[in-house]
């Protein structure tokens, strides 16, 4: 299969290939900067092209555990990223794979951050990398169930929001991600989401991997798998992953977020999140900066989602 581009019915960017699925939207600053637009995509794709056949030459390296005292032993821009962002997160276990969506993310940001430009996205299943320029802002949306939110799409054509963020040229944070165990890859834990804010998309998706791990619980009645019989060349091998999780009782699913909230707390005392979301079966608890920058205001008591979008 090629690489493919396509222009959605919104004006959003479509570039898919294999595994990676972006969207990816611009505005400018003025309308007569639509040629700057179309440059930039253009480059964007050129770079988008190389891409997965730059991780696939080194996959095999991408799926062995980052090891503390080793230098970065991957060549390719992304790939390095990929391994730098999981570092920090160490002794955790964790691969440079947990960073893969968001390191692309990032990657493809890059051709948008030109003057003429006043805010980017680039949306890979959910993990996006945020560009924006001076005295700009872009609103974030929380869906309560991704799943119920795609069926409604495919039905009716809309899906309603359960919370929304807003985030400012000013504020640190230039990456979203979200990790579960329903999600695109294996999950250790039993959350439904993690949705974390980071300085970039890479470092987000790394730690939601970390977080949604730890809003964890052993109970007989959760399945778990080996993630190697999930999915034979799977970078966690035989460690078990979660691959059903039963309607549990309210002070089983408390605990396990209580474990992912002291994991979330540790992470953003530590520098490495600015705050983060955890949500699983209907409960939600917060991880974010005491001076209210980005304040979450959540429209409903339904747990953020597997997906965050912008809101444009």
């Amino acid at each position: 299969m090629n690489p493919q581009r396509s222009k959605l019915p919104n004006g959003q960017q479509h570039f898919a290939w294999g595994p990676i699925d972006l969207v990816i939207g611009v505005q400018a600053e003025c309308n007569h900067h639509k040629d700057l637009i179309e440059q930039a995509h253009d480059h964007a794709w050129a770079r988008f092209q190389h891409i997965l056949p730059e991780l696939v030459a080194e996959l095999s390296t991408l799926k062995q555990a980052v090891r503390s005292g080793t230098n970065n032993p991957l060549n390719g821009t992304i790939a390095r990223s990929m391994w730098q962002a999981c570092q920090p997160f160490l002794p955790q276990f964790i691969t440079p794979m947990a960073a893969v969506a968001g390191a692309v993310a990032d990657e493809i940001i890059q051709s948008y951050q030109i003057n003429g430009i006043r805010k980017a996205w680039v949306n890979n299943g959910g993990d996006i990398a945020v560009h924006l320029a001076p005295h700009q802002t872009i609103p974030i949306g929380v869906c309560a169930d991704a799943y119920r939110a795609h069926d409604n799409l495919q039905t009716s054509g809309t899906f309603n929001l359960d919370g929304q963020l807003t985030i400012a040229f000013k504020d640190p944070v230039r990456g979203i991600a979200t990790s579960g165990w329903q999600g695109r890859s294996f999950s250790m834990g039993i959350a439904d989401s993690v949705t974390v804010l980071a300085n970039t998309a890479a470092c987000a998706d790394a730690a939601a991997t970390i977080i949604a791990n730890a809003v964890n619980v052993n109970d007989d009645r959760i399945v778990r798998r080996r993630a190697c019989d999930v999915k034979d060349d799977s970078d966690l091998g035989e460690s078990l992953i979660t691959a059903h999780v039963p309607t549990l009782e309210f002070e089983v699913i408390e605990y396990a977020l209580e474990n992912g909230l002291m994991v979330a707390q540790a992470l953003k005392d530590q520098g490495l999140i600015w705050g983060a979301i955890l949500s699983c079966q209907q409960q939600v608890h917060y991880v974010q900066d005491t001076s209210d920058a980005i304040p979450i205001h959540m429209m409903s008591m339904t747990p953020p989602s597997t997906i965050a979008l912008p809101v444009i």
